[in-house]
């Protein structure tokens, strides 16, 4: 007749009483799975005992531990793949076209800075100035250009026809400038978008997986602490036991024998 306090363990095929185990279904779904997985024919009524139950908790912890690792792991490459793309690779504008320039463009650019600054406007104005007031009052009876002052629009002509290509120049370096640092820009944000998109991603996988993966292991870990408590309390129990009983046995052994001394 079979012990209603009594069952036989899924794995070794002992029998436990009830209170050393657990049945398939007081168990979490996953950690019955992965019993289930080694033995087919189990149930929901098969019972195993604490002590595989305990391996069981441990390989269920690993597996977690385990799956957590890769979906990092996925996570990482694709933001180290992200990271080493062509689109997100990052010049310096400035030595770049630094690196290019011409000896013309540096004179374009001279003159372009000098020409709009204020002692170009100073110093062109005070030679304009002195210019009419010399062909003006006739100082000395030089009147190399009496008004309406032909040869200094003529040179004015000259220095506008000249200026003018060396400012387009100059602008069209920078130009080219801006739209290099525009290029860079655009790389700079893809780049962040990305950067800001996998770590939404993690954060989202740390929130969604790893807090309730972190209690889990918490909880499965107090399980496994409880039960490995539970086994050392037995086996202490057990050994003071066996130790009274031995204690035991030698007191009748020496009574026995202070008994035979005596007859």
């Amino acid at each position: 007749m079979i012990n209603p306090q009594t069952a036989t363990c899924l794995v070794d095929g002992k029998v436990y009483a009830i209170s050393d185990g657990l049945f398939l279904s007081d168990l979490e779904p996953k950690l019955a799975n992965i019993i289930r997985n080694d033995y087919p024919k189990a149930t929901k009524n098969s019972f195993i005992c604490n002590p595989h139950l305990l391996t069981y908790r441990l390989e269920r912890m690993r597996r977690q531990q385990r799956q957590d690792a890769r979906a990092h792991d996925k996570i990482n490459r694709k933001m180290s793949q992200a990271l080493v793309k062509d689109n997100f690779q990052l010049t310096n504008v400035y030595d770049n076209m630094e690196a290019t320039i011409t000896f013309g463009e540096r004179i374009a650019d001279a003159v372009a800075k000098y020409a709009g600054s204020w002692p170009f406007i100073i110093i062109f104005s005070g030679f304009m100035i002195v210019w009419m007031i010399l062909n003006t009052v006739g100082i000395f009876g030089a009147k190399f250009d009496p008004f309406p002052f032909i040869l200094l629009n003529l040179f004015l002509s000259m220095i506008a026809a000249l200026q003018a290509p060396l400012i387009m120049i100059s602008q069209n370096r920078a130009a080219e400038y801006d739209r290099l640092e525009a290029k860079n820009d655009y790389h700079v944000n893809l780049k962040s978008e990305e950067e800001i998109r996998l770590l939404h991603s993690k954060l989202d996988h740390i929130i969604s997986d790893d807090n309730p993966n972190l209690f889990e292991s918490q909880r499965l870990t107090v399980e496994v602490l409880g039960e490995m408590v539970n086994q050392l309390t037995e086996t202490r129990q057990q050994l003071e036991l066996l130790k009274a009983t031995q204690d035991q046995a030698n007191k009748d052994i020496a009574i026995d024998q202070k008994n035979k001394t005596n007859e």
